[in-house]
């Protein structure tokens, strides 16, 4: 995969604003501070395209970013995080309708990335989107990112002991990411030009 340029093209919180092109759409979902924004800054390759953080929930609206690439052009849709604690219950409510709304009524979706964080259990957050995800029907990759924060051995046995939790089927395919290292960014390309 070739990337050649990316911009940010609209935030959106109704159908109504989402873009029209037809454009296939890599959605990214997770809890808030799990590095949606980091994932998608390290896969193109940009520094602040995509806004980042130290204060976890600050992403409420549906961020939609138009990758121009050698062969196809597609869309990167950042979702509002899940599960912040200091976001009041109304907020939740909202941030999770705007979830809901778009994974059920957008039609461009090729693949929804699903990121976790590699050092901890999945929250029951986490549990209830993967269900969510599944029960839509949604094809789905899970990213256990911020690898760069356990030992390099100890990798590939944390990415097996998420997927014995959330997925004991193995029907899915699990991946580590580090946005620091940026060591692991080509299995991840590869995996979203196969969807593409």
């Amino acid at each position: 995969m070739k990337i050649k340029n990316a911009e940010f093209i609209i935030s959106a919180v109704s159908p109504k604003q989402y873009p029209t092109d037809d454009l296939p759409q890599i959605v990214l979902v997770g809890k808030s501070n799990v590095g949606k924004s980091s994932f998608i800054n390290t896969m193109l390759n940009r520094k602040k395209l995509a806004k980042t953080s130290s204060q976890p929930g600050k992403t409420r609206l549906i961020n939609f970013y138009k990758i121009y690439e050698e062969n196809k052009n597609f869309y990167f849709v950042d979702l509002p995080g899940y599960g912040y604690s200091k976001m009041s219950k109304e907020q939740q409510v909202q941030v999770g309708k705007f979830i809901e709304e778009y994974l059920q009524k957008c039609k461009d979706i090729c693949l929804v990335v699903f990121l976790i964080d590699i050092r901890h259990s999945p929250t029951a957050d986490d549990k209830l989107m993967y269900d969510y995800i599944i029960s839509q029907n949604l094809p789905c990759v899970v990213v256990a990112n911020k690898a760069d924060k356990i030992a390099v051995p100890k990798v590939d046995t944390q990415v097996l002991e998420l997927q014995n939790i959330l997925n004991p089927l193995k029907d899915l395919t699990f991946v580590p990411f580090s946005a620091e290292r940026k060591i692991y960014t080509e299995n991840a390309l590869d995996i979203i030009e196969k969807y593409l």
